[in-house]
C-alpha cells in the first residue's frame, strides 16, 4: 500500500514538472557585460602635459547587467534591460562621480510583429548612428567622432561635447519599427518631468539600413533639457541646461547627422556629416572619415574627424581635428587586445598625443 502511494506521488511530481517545463523554457534571464582596461599615456588638446594611466574603457566603456525576455505567445514578448557602467581600473560604479547605477539601460517593454515599445532609460537617438558608423565603434577614449560629439574636455581648451542630452535618455518612451528589408527606425520621446512647466521635453528619431556591403544611417533630435535629470554634483551645470563653450548655457539644441559605410572586403569605409545648432548662435559642423582593413586575425583602424565651431557665443571660431590609428587583434570571439595612437588639435591650444594598449573581454 505504501509502495503504491509512493509511486503515485512520484508520477504526480513527474507530470507537474513536465507541465511546468514549457512555461519555464519561455522565460530567460542572461547575465552579460564587458570589461575593458588599457595602459598608456594620454594628452588631449589643451592639456598642459601627458598623463601615464591605467584606465577603464579604451575601446568600450566597461559594463555589466541583466537582460531577459518572456514569450507571451502569439509572437508577443516582454523584455527588460538593467545594465550598469563600471570603472574597471578602480572598481568604482558609473562613468563618473554621481552617475546613476543603471545609467546604461533601465527599461521594460513589449515586442512583436508591430515592432517594439519600451519605457525607462534608453540609448539616445544619436548613439547607434555614431558608434556603428566609425572605425573605433563606441570608444570614448580613442574614436574621434565620439570624442567630438560626446566627451567634454575639462582643460584650457574649454571644449564641450557637440551633442547635448547625454548618450542615454531617462524618463523616455522608445518605439522601434519592424525591419523593412534591412531598414529600421527608432522614435524617442523624453519627458522633462518639471512641475508646472510644459514643452521642456526631448524628441529624436534615427534610421538604420543594412543591405549586404552597404549600410546607411541618419538621426535628428531636438533637446530642450539636459540629461541625466538628477541633482548636480560638485561644480556641474544645473539640470535643465545644456553646457556650451566659455561657461554659456543654451535652452535648446537641434542636431542631425547622416552617415554610411561600405564593405569592400579588402577594406570597410566609413563617412558621416552632421550639424548642431543652439538658440544662442552657436553651430557645430562635423565631418568624419575612416576605414578598417583586415590584417591577420585582427584589423587596422584609421579614423579622422573635424569639427568647425562657429558663432557669436564663443567669440572667435574654433576648429578641432582628431586622428586615430590602431590595431585590434582577436584572441577569440570574446577577447581581443588593441593598440591605438591618437593626435588631437584644437585652435589656439596645445596639441595632444595619446597612446594606449589594452585588453577587452565580453561575457
Amino acid at each position: 500500500m505504501q509502495g503504491s502511494k509512493l509511486k503515485q506521488l512520484m508520477v504526480g511530481a513527474t507530470l507537474a514538472t513536465a507541465a511546468a517545463a514549457p512555461v519555464m523554457a519561455q522565460t530567460n534571464v542572461t547575465v552579460t557585460g564587458l570589461v575593458d582596461v588599457y595602459a598608456g599615456k594620454m594628452r588631449s588638446a589643451g592639456d598642459a602635459r601627458s598623463r601615464s594611466v591605467v584606465n577603464s574603457g579604451g575601446m568600450t566603456t566597461s559594463w555589466f547587467g541583466f537582460k531577459g525576455s518572456e514569450d507571451l505567445g502569439g509572437g508577443l514578448k516582454a523584455n527588460f534591460l538593467l545594465t550598469s557602467f563600471i570603472q574597471a581600473d578602480t572598481g568604482a560604479q558609473g562613468r563618473f562621480p554621481g552617475d546613476t547605477l543603471w545609467s546604461r539601460d533601465a527599461n521594460v517593454g513589449l515586442s512583436g510583429g508591430f515592432g517594439a515599445v519600451s519605457l525607462g532609460r534608453e540609448l539616445a537617438p544619436h548613439f547607434l548612428p555614431t558608434i556603428l558608423f566609425n572605425p573605433f565603434g563606441d570608444s570614448y577614449q580613442f574614436a574621434p567622432l565620439i570624442l567630438h560629439a560626446d566627451v567634454p574636455l575639462f582643460n584650457a581648451s574649454g571644449w564641450t561635447n557637440s551633442v547635448a542630452g547625454d548618450t542615454g535618455w531617462s524618463n523616455s518612451i522608445r518605439y522601434q519599427t519592424p525591419n523593412f528589408g534591412g531598414l529600421t527606425a527608432n522614435v524617442h520621446y523624453q519627458f522633462g518631468e518639471i512641475a508646472g512647466s510644459t514643452g521642456r521635453n526631448n524628441i529624436g528619431i534615427n534610421a538604420l539600413y543594412f543591405a549586404g556591403p552597404l549600410a546607411l544611417t541618419a538621426f535628428y533630435h531636438n533637446v530642450e533639457i539636459n540629461n541625466p535629470l538628477n541633482a548636480p554634483v560638485g561644480n556641474v551645470q544645473p539640470a535643465g541646461n545644456i553646457p556650451l563653450a566659455s561657461g554659456l548655457f543654451a535652452a535648446r539644441q537641434t542636431a542631425w547627422m547622416v552617415g554610411g559605410s561600405y564593405d569592400l572586403t579588402a577594406a570597410k569605409l566609413f563617412a558621416t556629416y552632421g550639424q548642431t545648432s543652439h538658440n544662442i548662435d552657436l553651430d557645430d559642423k562635423t565631418l568624419s572619415l575612416g576605414a578598417t582593413v583586415p590584417a591577420g586575425p585582427g584589423k587596422v583602424q584609421v579614423a579622422w574627424a573635424q569639427t568647425k565651431r562657429e558663432g557669436v557665443a564663443i567669440g572667435a571660431d574654433v576648429k578641432r581635428t582628431t586622428t586615430a590609428v590602431g590595431y585590434d587583434y582577436d584572441l577569440s570571439k570574446r577577447t581581443d587586445v588593441y593598440a591605438v595612437y591618437m593626435n588631437d588639435r584644437i585652435t589656439r591650444t596645445n596639441n595632444g598625443n595619446s597612446f594606449g594598449v589594452g585588453v577587452r573581454h565580453r561575457f
